[in-house]
């Protein structure tokens, strides 16, 4: 039977890649790599791109390169081919609760995270895909405010042209045929404030008015999401804007340790709560435009 590409073991992993089991638990335990996605009852599982990681890593250890050095090459590698922030986290973390949520609920949750930033202001980065620039320009002046404390402030849209301030907002473009065009994303990865959401425009939308667009969403205050939606970014930025996207790898190639039971319960007890919340809303009053937000209306 051939094994799963999206769950094998630590031997399973072992045995593909050539490097002993005892070596690759070595590896996780003093350097973060392979990052394993936990599954129920603590065991760890791993994809078919955690097997091209470590073989990149025996090969680069061959030329001469420090462990950390190949693991953050590797790493590099393997998070530019990401096309999708949301595909991505679905991926790594297939435990997060996803919902399909209107419009007007998902405005809601990204006004209260980003609300949220603004009482724990500090160091570190924010990043939102605004789908279309018009989205991003009636929001400019409140992420300029935030962009003021931040070490790094980026925006994804449908932008003529890269721009890339000594201070303020980076516009990234990204084309209309891109898998990112049609996703709704917020990362706040900023010391004490760290959440994280992203959704995934239903094709359906295409033909609905603006208010009755639907999103399936998943989202995250838990430290170990946000840092992979963080390198999920990274990966996608290297391409898009190569040296935000390396400066991103660089900052957080280190994963933060993992998260204990009880802050994991209580992410899902908030996801659960907030989709049940918006499922009742949106069946009693239909979605309507919302002014503000990352993705205000047109």
């Amino acid at each position: 039977m051939m094994e799963s590409e999206l769950e094998l073991s630590t031997a399973q992993l072992a045995r593909q890649t050539g490097v002993s089991a005892g070596t690759l638990r070595a590896w996780e335990a003093r350097y973060g790599f392979p990052e394993p996605i936990r599954v129920g009852g603590g065991h760890h599982s791993y994809g078919a791109q955690d097997v091209g990681a470590v073989a990149e890593v025996v090969r680069l250890r061959r030329e001469g390169l420090s462990m950390t050095a190949a693991i953050l090459r590797a790493r590099a590698a393997q998070n530019a081919r990401e096309t999708s922030i949301y595909a991505a986290l679905r991926r790594r973390r297939p435990d997060l609760q996803a919902f399909i949520t209107s419009k007007r609920s998902l405005l809601e949750l990204t006004r209260a995270i980003e609300d949220a930033h603004c009482a724990y202001a500090g160091s570190g980065v924010l990043i939102g895909s605004f789908q279309r620039e018009h989205h991003y320009r009636q929001s400019e002046r409140r992420w300029q405010s935030f962009s003021r404390t931040l070490s790094l402030t980026v925006a994804l849209a449908d932008f003529d042209e890269l721009r890339v301030p000594g201070r303020g907002v980076a516009e990234v473009p990204v084309e209309r045929d891109h898998q990112l065009s049609r996703e709704w994303t917020l990362i706040v990865n900023s010391g004490s404030a760290k959440a994280c959401l992203a959704a995934w425009e239903l094709p359906e939308a295409n033909e609905l008015p603006d208010s009755l667009r639907r999103f399936e969403v998943v989202w995250s205050f838990d430290p170990v999401v946000v840092h992979d939606a963080t390198l999920a970014a990274a990966g996608l930025l290297e391409t898009l804007a190569p040296e935000i996207g390396r400066s991103l790898s660089r900052d957080f190639a280190a994963p933060p340790p993992a998260s204990p039971p009880e802050l994991r319960f209580a992410v899902e007890l908030a996801a659960r709560t907030f989709g049940y919340m918006a499922a009742k809303l949106d069946a009693k009053t239909g979605p309507t435009p919302h002014p503000g937000g990352t993705q205000a209306t047109p």
